[in-house]
């Protein structure tokens, strides 16, 4: 039985009329996302066609995921909203908050005792306003969310960006800040640029060692970190309808680090298979009655040219297994080719660990085809030379793989099994040696590989690739080995060739699990009190932002100059970082810490303008605020890429940055500036970024005629005294400057709810 099943078929009781209304509107036949997206219009069946990349338009989620580590902020705006309950269903989930260091019994106790207090306040939070609450151990959110959440047609949003990994069941599943969360908890629409949308057909079927994960790691090689902002991403064709759903949301997963809004699915067998396998035959039911509008019309997939923005090919007969990186999840190389580019770049080859898991590869079909390379490994008489970790999904999936002898498998090739949590994907890996910052390689089915993201060693090249591969190459030793053609030499000196991989779609004998690490909400939580300690280190209630003071902002100095990548594990780390997510104060220290200072190169050393000193850029910033001194951010390229977290946001907000001017921004991270009451701006002029010097003094010449469309003038005062004026674009609607003139979008929700 599943989850909300009355949303469920509120839901699709409403869609053939609001899709044959959207199809009305349009005049053409429709994508998958464009019904998904209409039919969730806030106002109801559409009235009017929107225009893809420009119209801003409410949508009405069905929907809310948190995960520990956002959801403090999350919940802690929630609680400053004055609301009682959450308007749509919601959940929490406990899986970032959890070390990965000796194996899965002793760092969850020792994770509990670490995090408890943490643990303790979500599910508290969680009892009183009616959220559903996954205790730490039930598995990695989105994980949970396919087993447990996910349905076709249906829209979501999750306080992380790999919130998309529910496209695989043909959901529009999308990731967001906490602020976004708040809007929607609370209540009130949610607004989103209506997006581009990218088709990719897929012919042909997968064999050998290719597998889903290759799909989205050629996606990433053609379409790049950016290539995706502002659109879905929708998949189709024979190809598509032959993948497992695991496999479809492998592929949606990852294509987060494409910069997608989403990527999505239409509604097929294998989705049904897999509803019916996890005790939701209830929504396979209804999902059939309402099966054409929950894929797209025959029309557009016959002509996707003239209906998709973009159209990529890919043949799943060709395709080659690939492995991507280093430092950068876009970096696509075949297999074959592997070698020649490791020696032309002088990559290290011997590989120290391989690691399979994470939101996107850790399903049961994952974990037997990973398995059935390490049988193949015993059985021939071969040992990994590099060590071993296995991350699981969710406790049903490790409670299953332990009874169908697929976690004693990789136990016989001494992996180490760790929690059914996130650890080392998200730097919450306590992982030997990694302090001797020594120039080494891991390889692992993860979704991404910035500079010290797994370890904090900077000099970890992180691969990404597909379970099967990473149990191949784990086993070698070697990142230019391509088990394709290659041999092995067993313990008794024969060279032997690893088969390859096999594994069930599904359990054969089905899903079971004893404790599933669910707890639902009290039916009234009005006497339950949430208790934040006044000198918590983990946690603090949050107090709302200044709001605007309605005249120009002038005298701003110039806080960083970032060059290159920065993503938002650059503005806000994660690691050891992940235990002040709910203190705003105490994780501001780690502020732009990890962005490369454009006049030096190094990182976390600026320019204190006030003392002519060099220092740390949390503490320039926090001078400059004592100081009653405002602050702007200059970035590059696709400044934010990466994570949902808004601590990147709400961090320099709480340090006094007035601004952020970049080349191009990531989406979500734009939004998150937005809802904080920052100013999200872009150059006009892209070879402006080169004109700005590091002891600069900004005025902005025209905020107090801030208005939709309209670009801001800023002028950059040298310290000669000569000046360039730079024009700055931006996005924001009405609404939007709302927010900022309020000081955040969290202030109005208050203002409004104040007034009932």
């Amino acid at each position: 039985m599943a989850f909300d099943i009355e949303m469920i078929k509120a839901v699709y009781d409403k869609m053939p009329a609001r899709v044959e209304a959207a199809r009305s509107v349009v005049g053409k036949p429709l994508t998958l996302s464009e019904k998904i997206l209409y039919t969730h219009l806030w106002d109801g069946e559409a009235r009017e066609a929107f225009e893809r990349g420009n119209s801003y338009v409410d949508f009405a989620p069905d929907r809310v995921a948190m995960q520990d580590a956002t959801a403090q902020m999350a919940l802690l705006q929630f609680m400053q909203a004055g609301k009682d309950k959450v308007a749509v269903p919601s959940t929490a989930h406990c899986d970032h908050l959890i070390l990965a260091k000796e194996g899965a019994s002793n760092d969850l106790k020792d994770s509990l005792t670490a995090s408890g207090e943490v643990f303790n306040f979500l599910e508290s939070v969680s009892n009183k306003y009616g959220i559903g609450f996954w205790k730490p151990g039930a598995g990695i959110i989105h994980q949970v969310v396919l087993e447990n959440y996910a349905f076709p047609g249906g829209m979501m949003i999750g306080t992380d960006s790999h919130t998309v990994n529910a496209g695989g069941l043909g959901m529009v599943a999308i990731g967001v800040g906490g602020a976004d969360a708040v809007d929607v908890m609370a209540g009130m629409a949610w607004e989103l640029k209506f997006p581009k949308l990218i088709g990719v057909k897929l012919t042909g079927r997968l064999n050998g060692w290719t597998s889903a994960k290759d799909v989205i790691l050629k996606v990433a090689g053609i379409l790049t970190v950016k290539g995706g902002t502002g659109a879905i991403v929708e998949y189709f064709g024979d190809g598509a309808e032959s993948l497992s759903a695991t496999g479809k949301g492998t592929i949606c997963n990852m294509g987060a680090e494409i910069g997608a809004t989403t990527s999505t699915f239409g509604y097929d067998d294998s989705i049904e298979r897999y509803l019916r396998a996890t005790d939701r035959s209830d929504v396979a039911d209804l999902a059939n009655n309402v099966r054409t509008h929950l894929t797209g019309d025959a029309e557009v997939y016959a002509n996707p040219e003239q209906y998709f923005d973009q159209v990529i090919e890919i043949n799943l007969d060709e395709l080659e297994p690939h492995i991507n990186g280093p430092f950068t999840p876009d970096r696509a190389t075949p297999v074959s080719k592997m070698r020649a580019e490791a020696e032309a770049n002088d990559w290290p080859t011997k590989v120290e660990w391989g690691l399979i898991g994470s939101c996107t590869n850790s399903s049961y079909e994952d974990l037997a085809r990973a398995s059935s390379i390490a049988k193949q490994a015993v059985d021939k008489g071969l040992k990994t030379k590099a060590d071993f970790g296995i991350n699981p999904g969710s406790e049903q999936v490790r409670y299953t793989a332990d009874r169908d002898g697929l976690i004693g498998i990789f136990e016989d090739l001494d992996a180490k099994i760790f929690t059914n949590a996130c650890g080392p994907c998200i730097g919450q890996w306590a992982r030997t040696g990694a302090d001797k910052q020594e120039k080494n390689t891991i390889i692992h089915s993860f979704n991404r590989n910035f500079s010290k993201r797994a370890d904090g060693n900077p000099n970890t090249h992180a691969f990404v690739t597909s379970p099967e591969m990473v149990a191949a190459i784990a086993i070698s030793g070697d990142l230019g080995f391509n088990p394709i053609t290659d041999t092995l030499t067993n313990d008794k000196g024969e060279q032997v060739k690893l088969e390859a991989p096999v594994g069930d779609e599904l359990p054969a004998k089905g899903f079971a699990v004893e404790d599933n690490g669910y707890k639902a909400p009290a039916s009234d939580g009005s006497g339950i009190e949430v208790v934040v300690k006044s000198d918590s280190k983990r946690l603090q209630l949050l107090a709302p932002f200044q709001p605007w003071d309605g005249k120009n902002i002038t005298g701003a100095k110039l806080l960083i100059k970032a060059f290159g990548k920065c993503t938002t594990d650059h503005i806000s780390m994660a690691g050891p970082w992940l235990r002040f997510r709910g203190h705003l104060d105490n994780i501001s220290d780690n502020c732009l810490i990890g962005a490369i200072n454009a006049f030096s190169q190094e990182t976390n050393k600026v320019k204190n303008q006030l003392s002519g000193e060099f220092g740390a850029v949390p503490a320039t910033a926090r001078q400059y605020k004592a100081a009653g001194v405002p602050s702007i951010v200059v970035g590059d390229h696709n400044y934010g890429e990466g994570s949902s977290r808004e601590h990147a946001a709400m961090e320099p907000r709480f340090l006094g940055v007035k601004a952020v001017l970049v080349k191009s921004f990531a989406r979500i991270h734009e939004t998150n500036l937005k809802k904080q009451g920052m100013l999200g701006l872009t150059f006009a002029t892209e070879a402006d970024y080169d004109k700005i010097q590091e002891d600069d003094t900004i005025n902005f010449v025209d905020l107090i005629d801030f208005a939709p469309g309209k670009p801001l003038t800023l002028e950059f005062v040298h310290t000669d005294g000569s000046k360039d004026t730079i024009m700055a674009n931006h996005t924001y609607n009405e609404a939007q400057i709302g927010w900022f003139k309020a000081g955040s979008a969290l202030n109005l929700i208050k203002a409004e709810a104040a007034k009932k």
